[in-house]
């Protein structure tokens, strides 16, 4: 199965409780009608847990950016407790490794007290010592970074990683799904495509398929300073698009589910900035910082958390409403999504989305 980009409606695990079915309903609608003032809730919270990791990645941000490590206070979630009641995912991403977070289970804690689905993204360094307080704690969905198939490849590429721990992790999880007999977690890995590891993908497949994974993932690799830009892949459609082919045959004799970004020329987006964005109406992202920002990947930070009391001020406040005005306006939108490198909303025709040198790509940490 072939899938190219997300979609309005989140991934479905197990069965919602009505009042979440009612809000992603009325959600949707509201997007559609690309209303300012919105009667629904968000359909998930993004919380950044840190923005701090225990890996130093050759082709992350974090290397071109001034970090100042920064951390989730755990007692900025009672402002959410309103809406939990409604949203139907919790993801924990950003721009560090969330099961760093000295408290990373009170968050799975809290989306089982409000019936979220849980869902977080990790570079499986520490999933097989977590491996029993997943299942414990019915995490829904988790990502895994692997840049490779192989030991040689990723670990080069994703430095301080271990190959082997990590899909003895992979594997171990697995396990006990089936001694639990359940579904979930459901578990996908993602790749950073780029010149020295594109020729791995069909591998990574295989891989998927020999240790029981449903899904796999591939975005394009972004540079954000100079050394990385020999890397990425703008340009390099022909190169690209046979190992997409072989990726996605192997992918269907395998059953496994293959997630591609469109090819360069191809985005349906043709010559706009990015693709139509939904993020204003379906997400509601807080850094690890405590700003609330328009989504991981943008620079623009709408406001501090203790500026508002309820988290409905917060949904429907003039920064939200403005953003939501501006986000999908040729003329109005900020720099940062006029420059979009958020996987599944840029424009992969523009040479913007594979370069971001000299660009403002992460916030200010504070």
């Amino acid at each position: 199965m072939l899938i190219r980009a997300k979609t309005q409606n989140l991934i479905q695990t197990r069965e919602l409780a009505l009042e979440k079915i009612a809000n992603t309903k009325l959600n949707i609608e509201e997007m559609q009608e690309k209303k300012l003032m919105l009667n629904s809730f968000p359909q998930r919270f993004v919380f950044e847990l840190t923005n701090t990791c225990n890996l130093n990645c050759e082709m992350c941000g974090r290397n071109s950016a001034k970090f100042k490590a920064t951390k989730f206070n755990t007692e900025w979630l009672s402002k959410f407790d309103q809406a939990a009641k409604y949203a139907e995912e919790v993801t924990l991403m950003g721009w560090g490794e969330p099961t760093m977070h000295p408290k990373f289970t009170e968050f799975l804690d809290w989306a089982n007290k409000h019936g979220l689905r849980k869902y977080f993204c990790t570079n499986g360094m520490r999933l097989e010592s977590l491996a029993e307080t997943i299942l414990e704690k019915q995490v829904d969905v988790i990502a895994i970074s692997l840049d490779g198939a192989n030991s040689q490849t990723n670990d080069s590429i994703r430095r301080g990683a271990n190959f082997e721990k990590i899909v003895n992790g992979i594997k171990k999880i697995i396990e006990l799904k089936k001694q639990n007999k359940t579904e979930w977690p459901y578990m996908n890995t993602v790749t950073t495509l780029m010149n020295k590891n594109l020729h791995e993908l069909p591998g990574i497949v295989k891989l998927a398929s020999e240790i029981g994974l449903e899904e796999v993932k591939a975005v394009y690799l972004t540079a954000f300073d100079e050394g990385s830009k020999e890397q990425i892949l703008y340009e390099k459609q022909n190169d690209i698009e046979s190992i997409f082919v072989e990726s996605e045959n192997l992918a269907g004799n395998l059953g496994i589910k293959l997630k591609i970004p469109h090819l360069q020329g191809k985005d349906p987006a043709g010559e706009a900035s990015h693709k139509p964005c939904f993020t204003a109406y379906r997400d509601f992202f807080l850094g690890s910082d405590g700003f609330i920002r328009p989504c991981m990947s943008n620079a623009v930070k709408l406001f501090y958390i203790s500026k508002y009391d309820s988290f409905d001020e917060m949904w429907n406040s003039e920064e939200f409403q403005n953003h939501r005005k501006i986000v999908n306006e040729e003329s109005l939108m900020s720099r940062s999504c006029k420059n979009c490198y958020q996987s599944s909303f840029a424009n992969w025709n523009k040479s913007e989305s594979f370069i971001q040198t000299g660009e403002k790509f992460s916030p200010e940490w504070e």
